[in-house]
């Protein structure tokens, strides 16, 4: 096997602000469990045993505050500053044209998910290397759906036995994702995740399970609970 297809290279999102955690910073550099949000995700980040270069895609405001959690970690592989655009798409595409050259597959990870593991980076590179075909991290969905009309009337009850939450890490040829971008930008497609624009495109996308607490913080609850999952981790590594 080509060496290059054994390592990871990383993204991660971090361009995002905290309005809808009542904030008008950054919600990644707000504190969970005495450190900032994204430290925990950097932390996990670089702890997977093949990651070999980690671009992390955020806003110029940030960037002293989001560099400074590195010094404690002391990444033993590159880290790259990308600057991100006014969505997440555009940060996307940004940290895509800097990935270097050998990088034929990316893993894709909002910084907001920062309590998903190094396990889950390895078992999603791992995935992507073995059948090359493009993944997400997901959960099966629980609750029973309903969807509903502009007037909030029940239409549907879709089956959840089919029904899956995308999460993050989210894994791609690189080749086909700079196409996939390029067409959206061209066609002015606006999209939530990656999978979304190979969904448009008719290429496959599996799903691999990231298993229960691969929570994203997005509203103050989302903080607490966490911090309770992160005490409950330690305790049990304890």
């Amino acid at each position: 096997m080509d060496r290059d297809r054994t390592r990871l290279y990383l993204l991660i999102v971090a361009a995002g602000r905290g309005r809808r955690m009542g904030h008008d910073r950054n919600k990644l550099l707000l504190p969970l469990a005495g450190r900032p949000l994204l430290a925990w995700t950097l932390e996990a980040a670089l702890g997977a045993p093949s990651l070999a270069w980690l671009g992390l895609v955020g806003q110029e405001v940030d960037r002293a505050d989001i560099l400074a959690l590195l010094e404690p970690l002391q990444p033993r592989v590159p880290v790259v500053w990308i600057q991100g655009g006014d969505t997440r798409q555009e940060s996307v595409a940004r940290g895509l044209e800097a990935l270097p050259a050998a990088a034929d597959q990316v893993l894709i990870h909002d910084g907001a998910r920062c309590l998903a593991g190094s396990d889950l980076f390895e078992r999603c590179a791992a995935t992507l290397r073995r059948d090359g075909v493009a993944l997400i991290a997901a959960t099966p969905v629980t609750d029973t759906i309903k969807q509903v009309d502009g007037d909030g009337r029940i239409r549907a009850t879709p089956d959840r036995a089919s029904l899956w939450a995308a999460q993050t890490p989210q894994g791609f040829p690189v080749a086909e994702l700079r196409r996939a971008h390029a067409q959206a930008r061209e066609a002015g497609w606006e999209v939530t995740d990656d999978a979304a624009l190979f969904e448009r495109l008719g290429l496959p996308v599996q799903v691999l399970d990231a298993g229960p607490g691969n929570l994203k913080v997005t509203a103050p609850l989302d903080l607490e609970l966490a911090a309770a999952l992160l005490r409950r981790r330690q305790g049990a590594a304890g």
